[in-house]
């Protein structure tokens, strides 16, 4: 059984302005520590058999300037990686908005290992989608890599499962309904968005991942 309630708490959420290649960008920031080495991190995040294993079947020219795919996945180009601290890559869907991902590392004194992603989009969309739509939207993405990074904690510490369908089970759309929940106070504290509206977009974002789910938290 997963400690749902304690993999939440663990990860710190923040909405945060970071440029991107077309100009300015905002950004989604997931903040948390590893019980694990930053080789063994590092490793975990750039192996394709190991990404495989937690996130999912990659291909392409693994490569600074080669091109990935993320089996149903996003795919784009390998901008920067630089052992074993930093990843960046663009992160598109099909014919969807370019959008850029930075992964940072940096190893503890105690061995633990601080990993920071950090998921950044054009700001005029993102602005746009937001005043038509609510941060809906916003809030599934952090919620998707939520479960992303929980995969990578399940991983690291041995635990089997199937990246492709776990999010479908009871635990992981329960965890899915507390991390849309969690980053309410997060997208709050950057946009100001009133209590009925930040009701609005997580009810939304939970039907999303967890549909026909009584969502009483």
């Amino acid at each position: 059984m997963i400690d749902i309630i304690n993999q939440i708490n663990t990860t710190q959420r923040a909405i945060g302005n970071r440029a991107v290649a077309t100009g300015n960008g905002r950004s989604v920031l997931l903040r948390r520590v590893y019980d694990a080495p930053v080789e063994d991190v590092w490793s975990a995040c750039t192996d394709p058999e190991r990404l495989g294993r937690w996130l999912g079947p990659v291909e392409g020219d693994l490569r600074v300037g080669g091109t990935f795919q993320l089996k149903d996945n996003a795919g784009g180009e390998i901008l920067r990686c630089e052992e074993p601290r930093l990843i960046k890559v663009t992160w598109v869907f099909g014919e969807g908005m370019p959008t850029e991902v930075e992964v940072r590392l940096a190893p503890g004194d105690d061995g633990r290992t601080l990993f920071e992603l950090e998921h950044a989009s054009p700001a005029q969309i993102v602005d746009e989608l937001v005043r038509t739509y609510g941060p809906g939207g916003t809030i599934g993405i952090g919620c998707g890599w939520d479960l992303a990074l929980l995969g990578l904690d399940l991983f690291l510490h041995g635990v089997k499962f199937d990246p492709a369908t776990w999010q479908d089970t009871p635990e992981g759309k329960e965890f899915a309904i507390r991390s849309c929940h969690a980053w309410g106070p997060a997208i709050q504290a950057a946009w100001h968005t009133s209590d009925e509206d930040i009701a609005g977009a997580i009810a939304f974002a939970v039907q999303h991942f967890a549909p026909g789910t009584s969502d009483d938290r």
